[in-house]
Formats: structure tokens, sequence, C-alpha cells
């Protein structure tokens, strides 16, 4: 018989806070932009997208979930994909972290 004190939680423990999200009463063009939206406008609806990110209760964990998973599109958490992949080059640039004792 599996022991059952290891095995993982139920799967909608892990996307539960997806339904607390601000963006859900939001058009997710706002998130997501349309093929070949450059300058301007793509600036501007991604401040919009940031805007909505700002108020949400689960921000934090969007953001988690963005950076972990390496989300390739739109605005998540209040980063843009621009921003997250800034994030990830920092991250991959620097040196690993040494452990305690090790």
């Amino acid at each position: 018989m599996a022991d059952s004190a290891h095995q993982p939680g139920p799967v909608a423990d892990l996307w539960e806070w997806q339904f607390e999200g601000a963006c859900r009463t939001t058009s997710p063009e706002v998130f997501f932009h349309p093929e070949g939206e450059r300058g301007p406008a793509r600036r501007r609806r991604d401040e919009r997208a940031k805007t909505v990110c700002a108020g949400c209760p689960v921000l934090q964990r969007c953001r988690t979930h963005a950076l972990t998973v390496r989300e390739p599109y739109g605005v998540w958490g209040g980063m843009t994909e621009e921003e997250r992949a800034a994030h990830y080059e920092q991250e991959d640039a620097a040196p690993p972290r040494r452990h305690p004792g090790g």
C-alpha cells in the first residue's frame, strides 16, 4: 500500500489561486499582445495589464508561477515577457548559491 503522507495534494490546490485573480474579469487581450503589436500600442496595453495586476490579491503567486514555469507569453504577475526574460538572464548569469556546510 502506498504511503499517502508522501503523495501530492489535489491538483486543484496548485491552481486554485487563479480563481482570485483580478484578471478574471478583464479581457485576455489586455494581457496577451496580438501578432505584430509593437511600440506605443504594446506599451499602453502592457501598462493596462500591469494596472490590473497591481491591485490583484494573488499577484505574488501569479508572478512566482510565471517565473517558475518560464511563461513565454503575456503579462503575468505584473511582469511583461521582456521583464521576465531579463529576470531569467540575470538569474542564469548569477553565480551558483553555496549551501552552508557545502
